[in-house]
């Protein structure tokens, strides 16, 4: 599950794969074992039931005996942290409490602005070319401006951290990515303990559940890893299916833009997060005949659970039972955020751009490599050239995180300039320039 082939064609490894039952063994990287669940009923029965199938990781016998190394690529992915995602009972419900609470302090309304300033900061930055990538110039650095702001993080810390959390998901010197994230992460908090503000990371200091050191940084990892890859993913992969999909683009010049309806398809048949949900049998389960050994890795496969043949419906317009956000109490706390950012994002784009269209055709678009996610390595589009918006003088105004806020200032977060014919093209290098004035 980590080579080209999987990436361009996960449907058909799922199709293959149901024929050997509900779960099938697979190999996430090289080395590493495990089985997927790839029907819908299966992987409802090891969400629901958490008596029987446990998250913490460090039940995994094959990471604990050094069958699987820890530089293995996947190992950030899957290893212990003391967060809501790797725990089970009480300490689960304590760590995952203190998210929810927090994120419930995120007003809808100012999300959504964050969003559309975002959008429009950016969309300036290429508007006048007539050609963007939209998954490096959009949805690849949008999440990162939105995090910036929800956190109270500065904006070289953003970089940092989406960086290390992007290599994690990749596997692509993953250990490396690992610490850059978890020290990143530290100086982060020690920040906000020193500097509380109006952010996620002070009311999750402030929070009664009374996190560690440990507890904070790595419920941050939970929600950074939420809301940037998976983030990323999700609007790209909205615009590509309006801009390809005769049943969305169709539409799209008549002024009828079914963003919502696109989004229920994504996250229907191309979830961002294809497969993860680990679990681990707490002892040897017999399921629909075969042997779930205790210890052993079962990932669940969102998106083949989602396209599973045996679902009775393929209406999905409207529809909210696919397992995106996955299901049971590990069941996405950020669902209704998450939609909220890729809609605004993807309707402030083709509103802005409304003749926009892909620079090639939809089955030359190349995919990246990696067991969990759904991601494209790029989206190229053309449109015509057009002006930028103006700037109100009230535009960005900087979030409320007390007098010391200097890293959040307008000029740091929007007053980027436009962008050159010269510009460079990784995603990093353009946010580094940006907040440097080049």
């Amino acid at each position: 599950m980590y080579g080209p082939e999987f990436a361009s064609d996960p449907g058909a490894v799922y199709h293959r794969l149901r024929k050997k039952g509900p779960t099938a063994p697979v190999e996430l990287a090289p080395g590493v074992r495990a089985r997927l669940v790839t029907s819908y009923a299966a992987a409802l029965h090891v969400l629901r039931t958490p008596e029987t199938f446990a998250k913490d990781p460090r039940r995994w016998n094959d990471l604990a005996d050094g069958t699987v190394p820890m530089d293995s690529p996947v190992v950030p992915m899957m290893m212990y942290r003391p967060n809501a995602l790797f725990t089970d009972g009480e300490e689960h419900r304590r760590l995952r409490g203190a998210i929810t609470d927090s994120l419930a302090r995120v007003d809808p309304n100012t999300l959504r602005g964050y969003v559309e300033r975002s959008a429009d900061t950016l969309i300036d930055r290429f508007a006048p070319t007539g050609e963007a990538d939209l998954l490096g110039e959009y949805a690849q650095v949008l999440p990162l401006l939105v995090f910036n702001h929800l956190f109270g993080c500065p904006a070289d810390y953003g970089v940092r951290l989406v960086e290390g959390m992007s290599g994690i998901f990749d596997g692509v010197d993953a250990e490396k990515a690992n610490e850059l994230l978890t020290t990143t992460l530290i100086e982060l908090v020690e920040l906000k303990r020193a500097r509380p503000g109006h952010d996620v990371t002070s009311w999750l200091l402030a929070h009664p559940a009374e996190l560690a050191v440990d507890e904070m940084v790595h419920s941050l990892v939970v929600l950074m890893g939420a809301g940037t890859e998976p983030q990323q993913n999700l609007i790209a992969g909205v615009l590509r299916l309006l801009l390809s999909d005769d049943r969305f683009a169709g539409s799209l010049s008549g002024g009828s833009m079914p963003v919502e309806d696109a989004l229920d398809e994504m996250l229907w048949t191309d979830p961002p997060m294809a497969n993860y949900a680990v679990h681990y049998p707490r002892h040897d389960v017999m399921y629909e005949g075969t042997l779930l050994r205790a210890g052993d890795p079962l990932v669940v496969s969102l998106a083949a659970a989602n396209t599973d043949p045996a679902l009775s419906s393929d209406q999905r317009a409207g529809n909210r039972a696919h397992l995106a956000w996955s299901a049971g109490p590990h069941k996405c706390p950020a669902q209704s955020e998450a939609r909220l950012i890729a809609a605004v994002a993807v309707e402030k784009l083709l509103d802005r751009l409304p003749d926009i269209e892909l620079a090639v055709p939809v089955d030359e678009l190349e995919w990246r490599p990696g067991p969990f996610h759904r991601a494209l390595a790029a989206l190229p589009v053309t449109f015509p050239p057009t002006a930028v918006t103006a700037p109100a003088a009230d535009a960005a105004p900087a979030p409320r995180s007390g007098p010391a806020a200097g890293p959040y200032s307008p000029s740091a977060q929007y007053a980027l300039p436009t962008a050159e014919p010269g510009r460079p093209k990784s995603g990093w290098a353009r946010l580094l320039a940006w907040w440097r004035g080049e």
